[in-house]
């Protein structure tokens, strides 16, 4: 009896020696063919429910701008979101909720979440308060002040948890709006600076993200209040191949109508729900294969629109963030995904793909 028992701790102990060995992956692995993490993300998947693979792509915020933490508490709970905006609180208070969301996924066997921030060099100390102190991206005169900055930013989103980081914009600056949070308005600095802020920052395994695609530098208006336009060419979406070819993780897309672009016109839509934007130029013709992510879904560029929320995810965007209500979404979506083929084709390949993002940068709290 004493040999059995001594027998089955010993094959206990091997299998938890094996699951401490098993690798974690960084973002570099990310765009790379690898059999095995293919293998892993499949795996992941396939242990999903539908109600689990829809609500991959819903992150709603929590803090002031956001959801009340009782909301967040309760989806959290009822599996209904994938990832979370921490917005504009202390750096104490977001680094207690992301511990008590990964040990509450982590006891549930639930994936675990991609917390992100606007940490924008020009925004982060107003919403991240108590961060460290960093000048302002449009004060910035080197590329190496930049990725100084970045480097401090990232360090402070280590110390909290947050993993996605919705900056730099590599919008043009003349908008007054995004102006003073670009760095400039020539290319010969937008560029490499952005590429910069990327690099360094996923250097620390956070995912970066330039924004506002397709360009909000040379538009008139605040999407926060109204859907604006580009009339005719779209200038800034040069400022993105470089960028999309050194390996930047993630794009969020802009609540911004195109017109008198006979290939790519939105019809009056904004971009975030534009399949001719979102799939055909940003996805095909651009080549992008990371994180399509899209500006807040409550603004009101975007949030009087009917069916929003299916409208975007059948553009192609990846994420949807700060939907107006996260559990109605998630209801929608997951009704329009038994029902239509097509449709859970596209959010199977999102699910799939914030997997492998995860996978990516927090692999160690996976379940077993």
């Amino acid at each position: 009896m004493r040999i059995l028992q001594i027998t089955c701790l010993f094959f206990i102990s091997i299998t938890f020696a094996l699951n401490a060995q098993e690798v974690n992956y960084n973002l570099t692995d990310f765009y790379k063919y690898n059999l095995e993490l293919n293998e892993k993300v499949n795996q992941h998947f396939d242990a999903l429910s539908d109600h689990q693979k829809v609500a991959q792509l819903i992150m709603p915020a929590i803090g002031p701008y956001g959801q009340t933490e009782a909301t967040i508490d309760q989806l959290v709970k009822t599996d209904k979101i994938g990832g979370l905006l921490l917005l504009n609180g202390t750096k104490t208070e977001f680094t207690n909720w992301v511990k008590k969301y990964n040990e509450w996924n982590t006891a549930s066997g639930s994936l675990p979440f991609l917390y992100s921030a606007d940490a924008e060099a020009s925004l982060v100390n107003r919403k991240i308060k108590n961060s460290t102190p960093v000048s302002k991206a449009n004060t910035l005169k080197t590329k190496a002040e930049v990725k100084k900055v970045a480097n401090i930013i990232s360090n402070d989103l280590k110390e909290i948890g947050i993993n996605y980081n919705f900056a730099p914009v590599v919008d043009m600056s003349p908008n007054k709006t995004v102006g003073w949070r670009s760095f400039g308005h020539e290319p010969d600095s937008v560029i490499p600076w952005s590429d910069a802020f990327i690099q360094e920052t996923q250097k620390h395994n956070i995912i970066a993200t330039a924004k506002h695609f397709p360009g909000h530098g040379y538009v008139e208006g605040d999407t926060h209040k109204k859907l604006v336009y580009i009339k005719g060419e779209m200038k800034e979406i040069k400022n993105y191949p470089p960028l999309i070819a050194n390996g930047v993780m993630s794009v969020m897309i802009a609540h911004i109508a195109v017109e008198n672009d006979t290939k790519f016109n939105t019809n009056g839509m904004p971009a975030s729900i534009s399949r001719e934007i979102v799939t055909d130029l940003l996805r095909d013709s651009l080549n992008f294969r990371g994180l399509i992510v899209t500006d807040a879904m409550n603004m009101l560029g975007v949030s009087t629109i009917e069916g929003s929320n299916i409208k975007a995810i059948e553009a192609g965007v990846d994420i949807l963030l700060m939907p107006l209500n996260a559990a109605k979404a998630h209801q929608e979506i997951l009704e329009k995904y038994r029902a239509d083929e097509n449709f859970k084709a596209t959010v199977d390949q999102s699910c799939k793909r914030i997997i492998r993002a995860k996978l990516c940068t927090e692999g160690a709290l996976f379940p077993q």
